[in-house]
């Protein structure tokens, strides 16, 4: 399905003729019950996306497009295990690994749930293990910290959740994240651990990845200037399907936590590359975790396209990014535990669904994935949301809400509600001049100064937001929001018409970094390259020099 050629697309457009000078503040003052109409509820967790720049007409228009797509059946085969992933030929099974139902779920006549579950107990044998002191390190002592190595998906997933169920953690229990091939990210890690003390989880599914290896193997070297090759299988542990290359580094097989490739990497953080949060947390925890997951699952496989979140939010991002011309979209969390959420949404939005052909391999005539960006609130309100006010730019915001925080004895909840909601409601509302000029009055200007001041404080408004509001940041709530996301980009590329799960564009910095490396070695002839990159090699063996 090409979008711009089906009836549904052209019928928007022509919504959108009428749409872009509708007033939110306007559709506000006539509609009390605005609220209800543009509000729906999973479980405890509430969308609010009135703040929106829609009718009923044009959420009716919004369906219309994403039934003509073929959502639900889209979602049917991705749930069942169709290979849908065209360009590797593979299924996409990131629900399967948090189906809590544990129905069947085929790929090439096989049911995939007796090996996820038989993942599951072995991570739940190992964390136990680990937490009751049944494993402990080379010296007799028992592990208090985790230290995963791993990049991208391996990565950013996992170190969120950890981040956002510190509350949740086992005590005397750390988790660390090394990814960046950057010595400094690993030598500023390891420096505040005990090796006797510490256990590291090596995240790679080939267990080729160059970074995580590079990672892995000055790891090693770190921890044995203190123990031995023997001690080891101690101390790590690898979450990989590449048994030989394990074993070869020094792992125990036995202690190979393993995945499949029908796991996405920015879908992954389900599957045993969730063992940190496991070790973390507890397998309580991460179970908890996956049935938050498995919930969102089935309200977004069972719930009328017209009630159903992910497809409401995947529609009004296709409003603002193919109409509206929006470029950027901002995930803004007022909790600061989820400082990494945003960054880990960048990946499952960016890596998914920045595309320029759809899934026959045609260049695309129109935009798809936007820019994903953000930091906790209020910290924003103090940065980039001067820009999202008054910019000449449109950017709908994404402002994720919990009611009640983990620690009520600092007492700072309400004004933290308060700003996220006084934000969602200026960027709607705006100031206009005439307000602007009864304040200043009120403030004693008047006559040059106060015309010369007015047209700086006048706000836009009718700037696009939701938000969404949930009791407290649980390990379910948290697995529902991510789901959530999962969701709302599966069902953008849907409608751009694009495969969302492979990555291509990641593969050809790799192959070019790999022909780099030799040539910045002092003595070796530079191969060809661009005349930029090649006297950028030549300045970097000088000033290595």
């Amino acid at each position: 399905m090409t979008p711009l050629n089906i009836q549904e697309w052209q019928s928007l457009v022509r919504h959108y003729e009428d749409l872009k000078f509708v007033s939110m503040r306007e559709q506000f003052a006539l509609d009390s019950g605005r609220f209800d109409s543009f509000s729906q509820q999973c479980g405890d967790l509430l969308l609010d996306y009135s703040k929106n720049r829609i009718t009923k007409e044009t959420m009716e228009q919004l369906i219309a497009l994403a039934e003509a797509a073929k959502i639900s059946e889209w979602a049917e085969r991705m749930f069942t295990g169709e290979a849908i992933n065209n360009t590797e030929g593979r299924a996409v099974l990131h629900t399967a690994l948090r189906n809590r139902s544990n129905t069947p779920v085929m790929v090439d006549g096989e049911d995939v749930m007796p090996a996820v579950n038989a993942v599951l107990t072995q991570m739940k044998k190992f964390s136990q293990q680990v937490h009751t002191g049944e494993w402990l390190g080379y010296t007799g002592k028992k592990i208090t910290d985790i230290v995963n190595v791993g990049i991208g998906g391996s990565d950013l997933g996992p170190a969120m959740i950890c981040d956002a169920l510190e509350p949740y953690a086992i005590e005397g229990m750390s988790a660390h994240f090394v990814s960046n091939v950057d010595g400094t990210d690993l030598s500023t890690t390891l420096e505040k651990l005990d090796p006797e003390t510490t256990l590291f989880v090596i995240a790679s599914k080939t267990f080729t990845t160059q970074e995580t290896i590079t990672n892995a193997q000055s790891a090693k070297t770190w921890f044995l200037q203190f123990g031995t090759q023997q001690d080891i299988a101690k101390h790590f542990v690898a979450v990989s399907t590449n048994a030989a290359a394990v074993a070869e580094f020094g792992i125990d097989t036995a202690n190979m936590f393993e995945f499949w490739d029908w796991v996405g990497g920015r879908y992954s953080l389900w599957s045993a590359v969730g063992l940190p949060i496991a070790l973390y947390v507890g397998m309580d925890n991460f179970e908890r975790l996956l049935d938050g997951g498995h919930e969102m699952d089935n309200h977004f496989r069972t719930q009328p396209l017209a009630e159903n979140m992910p497809v409401i939010m995947g529609m009004l991002g296709i409003l603002y990014i193919n109409l509206f011309g929006s470029q950027t979209h901002a995930i803004v969390p007022y909790d600061h535990s989820l400082a990494r959420f945003p960054n880990h949404m960048q990946q499952l939005d960016m890596e998914s669904n920045g595309k320029v052909t759809n899934r026959q391999g045609q260049r695309l005539s129109y935009k798809t994935g936007p820019v994903i960006w953000g930091t906790p609130g209020t910290n924003g309100q103090h940065a980039y949301f001067q820009l999202i006010h008054q910019g000449t730019q449109l950017i709908p915001v994404d402002f994720v809400l919990p009611v009640n925080s983990h620690y009520p004895e600092c007492d700072h909840q309400s004004i933290l509600l308060a700003n996220g909601l006084a934000q969602s409601e200026a960027l709607m509302k705006g100031k206009t001049a005439e307000e602007v000029r009864a304040e200043l009055v009120q403030e004693g200007y008047e006559g040059k100064e106060l015309e010369a001041l007015l047209p700086h404080k006048v706000f836009p408004g009718n700037r696009p937001s939701n938000t969404l509001l949930f009791p407290k940041l649980t390990p379910e709530m948290l697995g529902q929001l991510v789901a959530l996301y999962e969701h709302k980009v599966f069902v953008q590329g849907i409608i751009w018409d694009i495969n969302s799960f492979d990555q291509w564009g990641v593969e050809l910095g790799k192959q070019l970094a790999k022909a780099i490396l030799p040539d910045l070695q002092d003595g070796v002839e530079i191969s060809e390259h661009d005349s930029s990159t090649t006297s950028l090699i030549e300045r970097i063996r000088a000033l290595r020099q």
